[in-house]
């Protein structure tokens, strides 16, 4: 019998976590075979709809389910944290008035991993501004390793794919190697210099497959750059749909490993990286994950000036955001 994981969803009365529940419950993350306790923490009541489907998720799937607004027993011998929960953004609002209440929600999470979860939890961060919580979280559980932290980019990760395959009439499943670089933001660097295509059976440089360069530096950029502002304005809700199979996509990633040959994109510890960017930020590179759960950044790629340009934007912004949040915190 394979020992259950502690895994924690905060948020979790939320749209994102109630797509999010069933994809964890049923075995898509963690695999078929692992039994899970599922903890779920939120800051607001549980609501009797919740319950039913947690009900349903018990019944269906038998795994063991644990709901409360308690950190000692939300956080307890976690294996595996996904931290949804946050101050969420409205319209018109500014990431800076964000900022401020998200430092407080993450430092106290960041010091119940500290207390209760084993050093070995893999956390990620979905909560905005992502990058920065997660930091924030980080720097609030120093004995947990800064690898075992990451931040989502996924979602921009898996638009960048799905625009590409659109353009090229493909399957999303045909192109891979897409680059997030950069913060979960407006200033995010959806990079295609490296992305492969799959075209009629034969592999395509992206530039080569879509033959139409004004779009891939500019239309294309911009499309994934804004995806999530636009999703807000039409359904004033964040697409939570999509953002539940980028959680799913990017955990289930680091359980079982990438594909040999491909990388993902992740928010990680950008401190020792071969790109120049920045140390001490949470930054989305092109990463491999290995079997044993470790990652590393993919080294080597060619950065032209239009990509550094870009690249170097994005962390002017995050490093910004990290010293309002630092100042926040009091650090």
């Amino acid at each position: 019998q394979t020992e259950p994981i502690r895994v924690l969803v905060t948020g979790a009365a939320g749209q994102i976590a109630y797509s999010l529940l069933f994809s964890v419950a049923k075995g898509d993350v963690f695999g078929k075979d692992q039994p899970i306790i599922l903890l779920l923490s939120d800051i607001t009541p549980i609501t009797h709809f919740l319950n039913c489907i947690l009900h349903f998720c018990v019944e269906m799937y038998s795994s063991e389910i644990i709901a409360t607004d308690k950190e000692e027993i939300a956080f307890k011998d976690l294996d595996a944290a996904i931290l949804v929960g946050s101050m969420p953004r409205k319209e018109g609002m500014e990431r800076k008035d964000l900022l401020k209440a998200n430092v407080a929600i993450f430092k106290s999470q960041g010091s119940a991993l500290e207390k209760f979860s084993k050093k070995t939890v893999k956390v990620l961060v979905v909560g905005n501004p992502a990058n920065t919580n997660c930091l924030i979280a980080a720097k609030s559980a120093p004995s947990i390793p800064k690898a075992n932290f990451s931040c989502l980019t996924r979602l921009d990760h898996n638009r960048a794919r799905s625009q590409v395959a659109m353009r090229c009439g493909v399957p999303a499943t045909h192109v891979k190697n897409v680059i997030i670089w950069g913060n979960h933001s407006s200033t995010q660097y959806p990079d295609v210099h490296h992305c492969v295509v799959n075209m009629s059976g034969s592999e395509l440089a992206c530039f080569d497959a879509i033959k139409d360069e004004a779009w891939l530096k500019g239309e294309f950029i911009t499309t994934v750059q804004q995806r999530g502002a636009a999703v807000i304005k039409a359904r004033k809700l964040s697409s939570a749909m999509s953002a539940a199979k980028a959680i799913c996509d990017h955990m289930r990633d680091i359980w079982t490993g990438t594909p040999e040959g491909e990388f993902v994109s992740m928010g990680v510890y950008s401190t020792g990286n071969s790109y120049g960017v920045p140390d001490d930020l949470i930054y989305s590179f092109p990463v491999q994950i290995h079997k044993d759960k470790s990652w590393k950044i993919v080294d080597g790629l060619g950065i032209n000036g239009f990509s550094q340009t870009k690249m170097d934007a994005t962390s002017a912004e995050l490093i910004e955001e990290r010293d309002t949040a630092l100042a926040f915190l009091g650090v």
